[in-house]
């Protein structure tokens, strides 16, 4: 007998990576070396510091027990330190602060805490797929808002306006945008405020990505005047400073929306480690010659990746941010799925198809520039083999 489940579990649908890395597993374990282009899943280490701040809480015999659900205080006063350096922004340690076990957990936690079924959440046409599966589970509605490529993937506000209806909750924002690279502005941001302010939306912002290859000053939207009062920005340290499986991210708001959103997390999961949150509190204190030298290493990689898509005659824009490299098709390659296969069982390269982020993107494929420089250029090496 099989018990029967839930809509939910019916609803959705396996991560693409979770399926396709198993293609990638299979054919690993036949013999073939398989250069995995298609996934952000950061290659190097934290700062040494971030490991010797883990190393020596781990081997204290009073460091294993349960934490509190809303961090120590020197991880929300790191972050606000932080927050305060990097983006100009100044954050209540105590009150508008909630770390989480990454901002994918945080993707949840603000969708139970806020969405009822039937309400109505705008998605990019292109973005996250978490943000849209995680408000389908919750028995919201997600409605695409349409994004306009011709003005660097900005969203078409004027269009938005005809998506809000009285059931409108939620406006996922990401920006630097993730597939496209597209960099965040502060005219982008004001408009997201005047936007949410005008019909009454929550605006969530997505944010792990502005410090890799960020070609201006990095800007938070809670920098915006008026945005604490309809804004939870989320980040993460996965990225920008290579702990993507320590699982350390956080939500920045108002008072309001931080005590909301800890009445679901403190029924669903307790406190990260301690050892882990006093590294992650020295991995905010990196110099900024730490950050400099990641980007560097991406800058290499980052000419790598542009020589392959070159030899694949795709287009891209230059003026992209983040980890990762956004592309458009020829028009002689008939679909991305079937690039993407013939270069993964016929040149064992893997990359990710655009279709993954949206219905925008069946013209497009999307490069990881986690993977070293000269795995690149072998890549490019098999094309032209």
């Amino acid at each position: 007998m099989i018990i029967s489940l839930a809509q939910r579990a019916t609803q959705a649908q396996e991560y693409y990576f979770s399926v396709k890395l198993a293609e990638v597993r299979k054919l690993m374990a036949a013999g073939h070396d398989v250069i995995n282009m298609g996934i952000g899943n950061p290659d190097q280490a934290p700062s040494e510091a971030t490991i010797e701040a883990l190393k020596n809480s781990a081997s204290q015999i009073n460091t294993h027990g349960y934490q509190a659900y809303k961090g120590i205080p020197a991880l929300r006063q790191g972050i606000a330190q932080w927050y305060e350096r990097v983006y100009g922004v100044h954050l209540n340690p105590e009150t508008e602060i909630l770390p989480l076990i990454g901002s994918k957990e945080g993707i949840t936690h603000i969708s139970m805490t806020f969405l009822d079924e039937g309400d109505e959440v705008l998605v990019p046409e292109l973005g996250y797929p978490a943000y849209r599966a995680v408000s389908q589970m919750v028995g919201a509605k997600v409605i695409e808002y349409p994004l306009l490529e011709n003005q660097g993937w900005q969203p078409d506000w004027e269009a938005m306006k005809s998506l809000v209806s009285p059931k409108t909750k939620l406006l996922w924002l990401n920006y630097p945008h993730m597939p496209t690279g597209a960099p965040a502005t502060r005219e982008l941001f004001e408009n997201a405020v005047q936007f949410a302010h005008q019909y009454n939306v929550l605006l969530c912002h997505d944010n792990p990505y502005s410090l890799i290859l960020n070609q201006k000053l990095p800007i938070s939207l809670l920098s915006i005047e008026g945005a604490k009062d309809v804004t939870i920005e989320l980040n993460s340290m996965s990225k920008s400073h290579n702990m993507a499986g320590w699982r350390v991210g956080w939500m920045s708001a108002a008072k309001p929306y931080i005590d909301a959103v800890l009445t679901i997390k403190s029924n669903v999961d307790s406190g990260m480690f301690l050892g882990i949150q006093q590294a992650a509190v020295a991995a905010l204190q990196n110099a900024d010659e730490w950050h400099q030298t990641q980007n560097d290493i991406y800058r290499s990689r980052l000419a790598a990746s542009k020589a392959f898509l070159d030899t694949l005659h795709c287009t891209y824009d230059e003026s992209q941010e983040g980890m990762f490299l956004w592309a458009k098709l020829p028009d002689e390659v008939i679909s991305a799925e079937q690039l993407v296969d013939e270069l993964l069982y016929q040149k064992h390269v893997f990359i990710a198809p655009g279709f993954i982020f949206g219905p925008l993107g069946q013209r497009y494929i999307r490069l990881s520039l986690c993977m070293r420089a000269e795995r690149i250029w072998q890549a490019v090496e098999r094309l032209n083999a």
